[in-house]
């Protein structure tokens, strides 16, 4: 069984993947992308959760831009699909620790302990200590 991991995208072919591969889509909770309907709205098939990305989805898209030699925007599709792992409020609070003088150099350091460690969330642990290096040379930590 091929994985979406090691599905050779090619993004002349392929892209936009919605529109030309539309089963490898599917959301977190496993809908195809043709079961998202206004009916299924409706009807009550679907539920708030039906709707979010999944990670295999942006994983996806990360490739594609990797392949196009856009290797920080694939870096950013990476981290977001970390991202999907976190409560809305983590990430939320992540966000708002990020802000110049919000955070101490600990503070953020421990927010990228806890991404690693709970989450598995490596590229985003790694962008929040690079913040807090970046913070404390420019002296913008709190």
């Amino acid at each position: 069984m091929t994985t979406l991991s090691q599905v050779d995208l090619d993004p002349d072919r392929d892209y936009p993947l919605a529109a030309r591969r539309p089963e490898l889509l599917k959301t977190p909770t496993g809908k195809r992308l043709d079961e998202l309907t206004m009916q299924a709205v409706l009807s009550g098939d679907l539920a708030p959760e039906d709707l979010r990305i999944a990670p295999e989805t942006l994983r996806l898209q990360a490739q594609i831009a990797d392949r196009v030699g856009r290797p920080q925007l694939a870096q950013n599709f990476r981290r977001a699909a970390e991202l999907t792992a976190l409560p809305d409020e983590l990430v939320l609070s992540i966000y708002n620790a990020l802000r110049p003088r919000a955070s101490t150099k600990q503070e953020l350091t421990d927010i990228a302990e806890q991404l690693e460690r709970d989450y598995s969330a490596s590229l985003c642990a790694q962008l929040v200590r690079e913040a807090a290096d970046v913070y404390e040379r420019r002296n913008i930590l709190a």
